[in-house]
C-alpha cells in the first residue's frame, strides 16, 4: 500500500507568513508533477507552489487568506507510485524568483506547467483572455511579452472589440468628417465660401470601414508576431480552470492557469420599445450610415448620444435630443457643458431636459414618440413623429454572459465583477478589467488595467493606482475633464483654489474662430498641487493629457505656470489658468490676490 504524502511549502527564500491567495486544487483532483497546488503572494512576487509528485489530492489543508511559511502542510496526496528520493523532483521555488529583482517584480518562467487534471482540453495555456477590445488585446500582448503562453478569445471576426469595430474608432472618423463640414460652413462668415456639401454615404462609410480595417489588421499582425493564439468565438467559463468557446459549428475547450476577463459591455435596451424595428437604432446601428433620416431623435444626452447627434446634424439630419436629467452630459461640471449646449441649441431642432420617453409606436410615417416631463406634467408637444430614433441611454456590463458562476466568480446585481487593485476577482487566478469592472467605462482605463492583470499573472508586483482618468466627449466643441471635478469638490466639502481662463483671451482660439472655449483648473489651497481640470473647446481631448500628467506628477500651480508653452497655442490656456491662481497672469487683468510664498531654496 502506498502511503499518503503531505506536501509542504518548499524553500521560498527569506520569507515567512506568506498569504495564500488562491487554492488551485480540490480533493479528488488528479495532478501531475509540477502541477500548481496553491498560489502565494509575498511582498515581492506571486508564486505557485507545484506538486513534486503525480497523484490524486486527498485533502487540502489551507484556505485562501491563510498565511504559511516554509514547511507548512498544504495538501495530502495519494501518489500514483511510491516516490523515489532519487527520481522525485524537489518542490522548490528559486529564492531569486520569489524575492524578485530590485524593482520589486519577479520574472516568470518562459512557459508555465499546465494543470494536468483529468479530462483533456483542446488547448492548454498559461493565460486566457476573454475579449479582444483595447483592454483585452493589451493584456494578451503584455502577457505574451512576459513569456506566458497566451490565448485570446474574441467574438467578433476581427480583433479590437466594440471600441475599434463599432465604437470609438469609427465614431471618431465620422466626427472628423462632421468637423470638416461645419468648419467649411463657418468660414463663409469670414469670406471663404464652399457651398453646400455633397455627401456620398456609401463612400463615407467605406472610408470609415477602411480606417477600422487598417487597425484591426494591425492588431492581427501584432498577435501573430507575439505568438498569441486567437480563437474566434463566444467564450464562457465551464469551471474555475476551464473555458468553453463556441466557434463556428464547433466547441473549443481551453484549460488555463490564469484568466483575464475583458468581456466589456453592451448598449442598454428598453424592453418596452419596438426593438425589432430597424428605424430604432443603438450606437452600433447609427454607425452603419445606411440612410440619412430627415428627422432624428436621440434619447440620451450623454457622451455617446451627443457625439452621434454631432455626426447626423452635420450630415443633414434635423436633430432632436431628449434627456431625463436636468442637464446634458450628466456628471460633467455645468460650466464645461454650457458652451456646447449654447452651440447645439442653435443648430438642433430641440433639446428637451428633465423629460422621459413614455412610448414609441411605429407606423408607416415613422416612429411616433410620446414624451412626459420628469415632474409628471405634460410635455409640449406631447408626441412627435421621427424618421429614426437613436437610443443612447448607457451601457451595461456583460458579467452575466460569461458563465462566471461555473468559475465561482462573483458578479453583482448590475452585472459588474468586483476586483481589487491587482484586478483580481474573488477567485485569485481569475482577473477582470475594463467596462466589466465598473466606471468609468473608458478604453484607456481598460488598457492600463490590462497591463496590470498581465503583469500580476507573470508574478510581478503591480497594481492599478491611477490618480486621474481623463474623460472626453468628442462633440463640437469637445469637452474634457480629469481628476477632481468642481461638482465633486463641492459635494465632498473639499476646499479648492479655482481659476478659469476664457478662450476669448487666447490668440490661437481667436485665430481659428473658436473663442467659446474655456480652461478650468482646481488646486489644493494648502499644497498648491493640481487636483483637477476641465477644458471645453477645439481639441480639448488632446489638451487634457497635460493636466492628467500634472496630477500624476504632483505638479503645483507654480510648476505649470513656469513651464514654457509654445505661443500661440491652445495649450497656453492651461498655463494661463495656473498663472491666474499664482497671481502672475499678464494676459488678463485681475485684481491682485495674495501670492503663494516661493518655496525655500
Amino acid at each position: 500500500m502506498i502511503d499518503t504524502l503531505t506536501i509542504p511549502v518548499p524553500d521560498i527564500g527569506d520569507f515567512s507568513d506568506v498569504p495564500v491567495i488562491d487554492v488551485l486544487v480540490a480533493p479528488g483532483d488528479r495532478v501531475g508533477v509540477e502541477t500548481p497546488l496553491v498560489t502565494l503572494e509575498s511582498d515581492k512576487a506571486t508564486m505557485d507552489v507545484p506538486s513534486p509528485h503525480a497523484g490524486t489530492v486527498a485533502s487540502v489543508l489551507v484556505a485562501v487568506g491563510d498565511t504559511v511559511s516554509e514547511g507548512a502542510a498544504l495538501v495530502t496526496l495519494d501518489p500514483d507510485t511510491a516516490p523515489s528520493r532519487k527520481d522525485a523532483p524537489e518542490a522548490t521555488i528559486d529564492a531569486a524568483d520569489a524575492a524578485g529583482d530590485a524593482t520589486g517584480s519577479s520574472a516568470a518562467p518562459a512557459t508555465m506547467p499546465a494543470r494536468g487534471k483529468a479530462g483533456s482540453a483542446d488547448i492548454e495555456t498559461d493565460v486566457v483572455v476573454l475579449g479582444a477590445g483595447p483592454g483585452g488585446y493589451t493584456a494578451a500582448f503584455r502577457a505574451a511579452d512576459l513569456g506566458l503562453r497566451t490565448v485570446l478569445v474574441e467574438r467578433y471576426p476581427t480583433l479590437g472589440g466594440v471600441c475599434l469595430n463599432v465604437g470609438c474608432i469609427p465614431s471618431k472618423a465620422l466626427l472628423h468628417a462632421a468637423w470638416i463640414i461645419d468648419a467649411a460652413a463657418e468660414m463663409g462668415t469670414h469670406g471663404i465660401e464652399f457651398g453646400p456639401p455633397s455627401v456620398d454615404l456609401a463612400k463615407l462609410a467605406g472610408w470609415k470601414n477602411k480606417v477600422v480595417g487598417r487597425l484591426t489588421g494591425g492588431l492581427a499582425g501584432l498577435a501573430k508576431q507575439r505568438k498569441v493564439q486567437v480563437i474566434q468565438g463566444t467564450g464562457a467559463f465551464s469551471s474555475p480552470h476551464r473555458m468553453r468557446v463556441a466557434t463556428a459549428g464547433d466547441t473549443t475547450e481551453i484549460e488555463f492557469r490564469h484568466a483575464i476577463v475583458a468581456a466589456g459591455s453592451q448598449a442598454v435596451e428598453n424592453p418596452g420599445f419596438p426593438n425589432d424595428d430597424p428605424r430604432l437604432m443603438d450606437s452600433t446601428d447609427a454607425l452603419m450610415l445606411d440612410e440619412m433620416p430627415g428627422r432624428l431623435l436621440v434619447i440620451g444626452g450623454g457622451i455617446i448620444g451627443l457625439e452621434m447627434a454631432t455626426v447626423y446634424a452635420a450630415l443633414g439630419s434635423r436633430v432632436n435630443v431628449v434627456e431625463l436629467m436636468d442637464g446634458l452630459m450628466p456628471g460633467c461640471d455645468r460650466d464645461l457643458v454650457k458652451p456646447l449646449e449654447q452651440r447645439i441649441r442653435k443648430n438642433y431642432e430641440s433639446i428637451r431636459l428633465s423629460t422621459r420617453v413614455t412610448d414609441i409606436s411605429p407606423d408607416d410615417s415613422g416612429l411616433r414618440v410620446s414624451f412626459e416631463a420628469e415632474d409628471g406634467s405634460a410635455s409640449t408637444p406631447a408626441a412627435e413623429t421621427f424618421d429614426r430614433v437613436l437610443v443612447a441611454v448607457g451601457r451595461r456590463p456583460n458579467g452575466d454572459r460569461i458563465g462566471a458562476e461555473h468559475a465561482g466568480v462573483h458578479v453583482d446585481e448590475r452585472g459588474f465583477i468586483p476586483v481589487d487593485r491587482q484586478q483580481r476577482t474573488n477567485v485569485g487566478h481569475i482577473f477582470a478589467i475594463g467596462d466589466i469592472v465598473g466606471q468609468p467605462m473608458l478604453a484607456h482605463k481598460a488598457t492600463h488595467e490590462g497591463k496590470v492583470a498581465a503583469e500580476v499573472c507573470a508574478g510581478h508586483k503591480a497594481s492599478f493606482d491611477a490618480l486621474a482618468i481623463p474623460s472626453v466627449a468628442y462633440t463640437d466643441p469637445e469637452v474634457a475633464w480629469t481628476g477632481l471635478s468642481e461638482t465633486e469638490a463641492r459635494e465632498r466639502g473639499i476646499e479648492i483654489d479655482k481659476a478659469t481662463f476664457p478662450w476669448a483671451a487666447s490668440g490661437r482660439a481667436l485665430g481659428i474662430g473658436r473663442s467659446e472655449g474655456l480652461t478650468k483648473v482646481l488646486f489644493d489651497p494648502q499644497t498648491g498641487r493640481l487636483l483637477g481640470a476641465g477644458i471645453v473647446g477645439a481639441h480639448a481631448g488632446d489638451l487634457i493629457a497635460e493636466a492628467t500628467l500634472a496630477i500624476e506628477m504632483g505638479a503645483d500651480a507654480r510648476d505649470i505656470g513656469l513651464t514654457i508653452h509654445p505661443h500661440p497655442t491652445l495649450s497656453e490656456t492651461f498655463n494661463f489658468a495656473a498663472e491666474m491662481v499664482e497671481g502672475t497672469i499678464t494676459d488678463l487683468y485681475l485684481p491682485q490676490r495674495a501670492k503663494r510664498p516661493a518655496p525655500e531654496a
